[in-house]
């Protein structure tokens, strides 16, 4: 086959993601002798006109599926940024929102993330019974009723299972809800606050949805610190080694000894405690911030100050409805000087021509 031999092919070309036809001369493949300069530049013309398809192809893409580059991904976090009102973070409305996330999160890691444990000892008489560091391990949601130990039974090297008492899971896993649901609503308000403020006051019913929310959460916070507090008192007490010890049947033969080691550290507990009345105190702080972007308070704001205006305006309309005096006797009744009239009211001294 010569060189000018040549096979026309009509091509489908698929070039990023868009249908375009083109028409490529290539050179057949059985054909062995090097090109002319013509086929070289014929070829050279198609790869232009493919490349140049190609190229419109991406532009098209990138403009339609929002393609973007490291510069300009900084430049839509940018924008994102200045679209936010960080603003609202330094009102007491976004700040003590933003403490509210934050003391949520550790009035429920305190708790819900608690482990403590006990030692006690059992000497018997038999010292090959004995056992001298017994360790019971208990934590969230503390089910003491379900926490157990071996403890021997000064008999024949005999042990027995032995079970705390006490179940006060209720109160910890409600604290614990509480906490979380807190934290989970007052992150999602912050994002309103800062990228959402105008439609978040644009909608009278989304402010007064966070009214009522806020105070159920102070009401929640309260009751739920509250049984909390309770509940720690009580699992201080079911755990107090002295207490365990009584559980023991070897501990109650006097010929036995029996002894604590060491009790469990209250301090995390103690502080989730703390967080739990703070976040109450927050919450129920923060009701006044947000009753002031309802439209109960904005209403009121306006019916207080129209009132003033209205009374003003009746003091100004006074002096021109009431009647007045002259000083010849004569009786006025636009309240003037100047201006005597020749009519009076019933029961008011006559002008000189009535008298005639």
């Amino acid at each position: 086959m010569s060189n000018d031999s040549f096979s026309l092919h009509y091509k489908k070309v698929n070039s990023w993601g868009k249908n375009r036809r083109v028409f490529g001369l290539f050179r057949s493949d059985s054909d062995s002798e090097p090109p002319s300069v013509f086929t070289r530049q014929i070829h050279q013309s198609s790869l232009l006109v493919c490349y140049f398809f190609a190229v419109q192809d991406f532009r098209f893409i990138s403009d339609k599926n929002k393609i973007h580059f490291p510069a300009a991904d900084m430049d839509t976090a940018n924008q994102l940024a200045s679209v936010g009102t960080f603003q609202v973070l330094k009102l007491p409305l976004g700040f003590i929102r933003v403490l509210e996330w934050l003391f949520a999160i550790f009035a429920f890691a305190t708790c819900g993330g608690y482990s403590g444990q006990l030692r006690v000892s059992v000497d018997c008489m038999e010292k090959a019974s004995s056992d001298l560091n017994i360790g019971i391990d208990f934590g969230y949601p503390f089910r003491l009723h379900q926490v157990s130990f071996e403890a021997p039974m000064c008999e024949a090297m005999r042990t027995e299972r032995v079970f705390l008492t006490g179940d006060y899971s209720s109160s910890a896993e409600f604290f614990v809800t509480i906490a979380v649901f807190s934290f989970l609503y007052s992150l999602v308000a912050t994002v309103v606050y800062i990228f959402f403020l105008n439609k978040y006051r644009e909608n009278s019913q989304r402010p007064l949805i966070d009214f009522v929310v806020t105070v159920v959460f102070s009401f929640m916070w309260l009751v739920s610190s509250s049984a909390w507090a309770k509940a720690l008192s009580d699992v201080k007490v079911a755990t107090d080694p002295d207490e365990v010890q009584l559980l023991i049947p070897a501990c109650k033969d006097p010929t036995n000894k029996c002894g604590s080691l060491h009790g469990p550290q209250w301090s995390g507990l103690n502080t989730s405690v703390v967080f739990g009345f703070l976040n109450f105190v927050l919450w129920a702080g923060n009701i006044w911030f947000v009753f002031k972007e309802t439209s109960w308070h904005k209403g009121g704001s306006r019916l207080a100050g129209s009132a003033p205006d209205k009374q003003a305006g009746t003091f100004d309309q006074q002096p021109y409805n009431q009647g007045g005096f002259d000083q010849s006797g004569s009786y006025n009744t636009q309240g003037s000087f100047d201006q005597p009239s020749e009519y009076s009211q019933v029961g008011g001294p006559t002008s000189y021509s009535n008298q005639m």
